[in-house]
């Protein structure tokens, strides 16, 4: 199968503008960029995709040993990369795939000329002289819960980390969102991108990015993004308005100004 069908690949805007991929974060699919893709489409060529297991991508597509590290996701932007011919992206990445991007950029970084990084964590459990946010006993806990319900952990859950709880649609469509996703693929999904640790990476990384941190997030709380900030040389730390870990929906428009003034 070709890469557009596998990851159900849509370009949009400008086919002269400079390249800008969005990769969405876990449990979501590229229509959670469908408030912020637009306002890039007069100046960028935007490419939008769904990572394998999400979305319409094609399950077929999907083996354990690709993906059993990020890498494996890092391997398919790259790919698109390469069958689109794009040089000079601008890579916007959300939440796991935010280290997807560090990756796919540390790898080939004359591919990239920006990376966007909405609400990196390069290590979500709590370690020596570093706060993740999650002890490993509540890592475990949350995967085997994950595994005995998913339905039941994603409807718990969604809304918790969105936030926003004055504004229960949105919860309710992230919930939605990780309910659409293959229910196999994403206990997998899960366990690669919670016990993942990237934080050796992050000094490899020669590709400018900005971090956009949003007020409590639980799932990449502040500390957090000050740590990838500390530990990506030339990096920018945008504090954002905005609360939860999905800016994209919540605050489209503080997310589309801050990526814009950084670009």
């Amino acid at each position: 199968m070709n890469t557009t069908q596998r990851h159900a690949i849509r370009v949009t805007g400008r086919p002269e503008g400079r390249p800008m991929l969005l990769a969405h974060g876990y449990g979501c699919d590229q229509n959670m960029w469908r408030f912020v893709a637009p306002a890039f489409e007069e100046s960028h060529r935007v490419i939008r995709f769904d990572h394998v297991g999400a979305g319409k991508s094609d399950l077929r597509a999907y083996d354990d040993e690709r993906y059993s590290s990020l890498e494996g996701y890092a391997s398919d932007v790259l790919e698109i990369i390469h069958d689109l011919d794009l040089r000079d992206v601008d890579f916007v990445g959300h939440s796991v795939s935010a280290m997807v991007g560090v990756l796919a950029a540390i790898r080939e970084p004359d591919r990239f000329r920006k990376l966007v990084l909405i609400g990196p964590s390069p290590c979500y459990i709590d370690d020596v002289d570093y706060v993740g946010g999650f002890g490993r006993d509540d890592i475990e806990q949350m995967l085997v819960s994950l595994d005995s319900n998913y339905l039941g952990w994603s409807t718990a859950m969604a809304p918790v980390i969105m936030g926003n709880p004055e504004r229960p649609e949105l919860g309710e469509e992230l919930t939605n969102s990780f309910c659409a996703t293959d229910p196999v693929i994403a206990k997998k999904f899960a366990r690669v991108t919670f016990l993942s640790d990237n934080r050796p990476d992050l000094h490899k990384l020669r590709v400018p990015a900005l971090i956009l941190q949003c007020a409590d997030d639980v799932i990449a709380p502040a500390v957090v993004g000050d740590y990838v900030h500390d530990h990506l040389e030339g990096s920018t730390l945008v504090a954002m308005n905005a609360t939860g870990h999905c800016p994209n929906l919540s605050a489209p428009d503080e997310t589309v100004a801050a990526i814009k003034a950084y670009l």
